[in-house]
């Protein structure tokens, strides 16, 4: 018996899907690795000292803040670690002089005003590190808008002057590499294809029936 082949549009429809999930996926590991591998995405001022990676600013707040445990804040950190290590100068870092690494034995007794003042940047560097983690497993919208609010950030500051910043050795910065990871960010939300198609589509209208004539009106 003949098999009866798939009409074109159903075939095209499903290459485009796998096409779309397979950017998503690939994304969603380069903006992963550009988080957890700690590439200095921008320069500003923190608890530590300076910040330049999302999980940077969240790991000060964090030890700050005490909310998360600090083997929690250094399991997060020391893969970027012995990445930065390796990379500068062949060492692996010490997993009981990590704090010490990044500044941030003295966070807690830092003020709390630079924090405040970049509100933004620390929000969406919360999201970034979360969305980089989640997007693992499950794809969606937290890396895009974590990435968004550290742009806002960075732009209230850099071209608005809003905190006003009279030292040039704090002055922020965006290093070219901010904008790999924001394609990475929206390039590696997954799309729901049947949906977009549905909501395109234009609902069906009921087709209104003529309503039959009553008996009385036959006779007349």
């Amino acid at each position: 018996m003949a098999t009866v082949p798939s009409p074109p549009s159903s075939a095209s429809s499903k290459s485009s899907k796998g096409w779309i999930n397979s950017i998503s996926a690939i994304a969603s590991r380069v903006y992963f690795f550009l988080i957890i591998l700690q590439i200095p995405l921008f320069r500003v001022p923190c608890r530590s000292g300076m910040c330049t990676t999302p999980l940077h600013v969240t790991s000060s707040q964090l030890i700050a803040s005490e909310i998360f445990p600090v083997t929690a804040v250094k399991a997060l950190l020391y893969p970027g670690a012995v990445a930065n290590g390796l990379a500068k100068n062949m060492t692996v870092p010490s997993w009981n002089n990590l704090l010490d690494v990044y500044n941030l034995t003295s966070a807690k007794e830092a003020s709390p005003v630079t924090d405040l003042q970049r509100l933004e940047v620390l929000a969406g560097s919360y999201f970034a590190v979360a969305g980089a983690l989640v997007g693992i497993l499950k794809r969606g919208r937290m890396s895009m808008f974590g990435m968004l609010l550290v742009l806002w950030g960075l732009i209230k500051e850099g071209i608005l002057g809003k905190p006003v910043n009279t030292d040039p050795t704090k002055a922020v910065f965006v290093y070219p590499t901010m904008l790999i990871a924001v394609i990475a960010a929206f390039s590696s939300v997954k799309y729901n294809m049947k949906k977009a198609a549905a909501g395109s589509a234009p609902a069906a209208r009921p087709i209104a029936k003529p309503l039959q004539r009553s008996s009385k009106s036959k006779l007349k």
